[in-house]
């Protein structure tokens, strides 16, 4: 199951994206996605919850109060490097095209009001995309292994990461323990 992060700050286009991606299959090279959506209409908590939860695809409009869509992909790039990242937009603004493919690496820039097929058919493309790429990702470490270039155990915890990010990041205290509130 592929989990999709939709941000957007209209609830309408929420449902819009939902609705579409729940009846549209996506394919590509024959593959058959099952699709999970978790949608946002702000982009503080999409952030906060791509910090706790894996994420294959994440499609955000670029204008939002609070942060723009460029800013929210270049933060979930940095938590997931291996998330897709789809900006759609109503808005033809060159620059910020191009400052969305310098800064967050995005996978496509869709135009508002998208086209269905369009738009299903991308986020087909982004996921065997994505899984071409952690395939590729695996063989390049399983040969560092082989090399002696990697040992099994940094492989295992990249896996661990890969499936739960932040589950190889502990917070230490002073006498060993593991302290799990910040705040405390």
């Amino acid at each position: 199951m592929e989990r999709i992060l939709l941000v957007d700050d209209e609830p309408m286009i929420l449902k819009a994206l939902v609705r579409l991606l729940q009846r549209t299959p996506c394919l590509c090279d024959g593959r058959l996605f099952k699709l999970e959506m978790v949608t946002f209409t702000d982009p503080v908590k999409a952030l906060d919850y791509a910090r706790e939860n894996q994420i294959s695809l994440v499609i955000s409009d670029y204008r939002m109060p609070g942060m723009d869509g460029v800013n929210l992909l270049t933060s979930i790039k940095t938590l997931q490097p291996n998330a897709s990242r789809i900006i759609i937009s109503g808005y033809a603004d060159l620059n910020a095209l191009i400052e969305a493919i310098n800064r967050a690496n995005i996978y496509r820039f869709i135009a508002k009001p998208w086209n269905d097929y369009e738009l299903t058919s991308t986020v087909g493309q982004a996921l065997r995309h994505r899984q071409l790429m952690l395939e590729n990702q695996l063989l390049a470490d399983q040969r560092r292994v082989a090399l002696g270039k990697l040992s099994g155990n940094d492989l295992m915890l990249k896996r661990l990461e890969l499936e739960e990010p932040g589950i190889t990041n502990v917070n230490w205290g002073p006498d060993g323990s593991v302290i799990l509130d910040d705040e405390e």
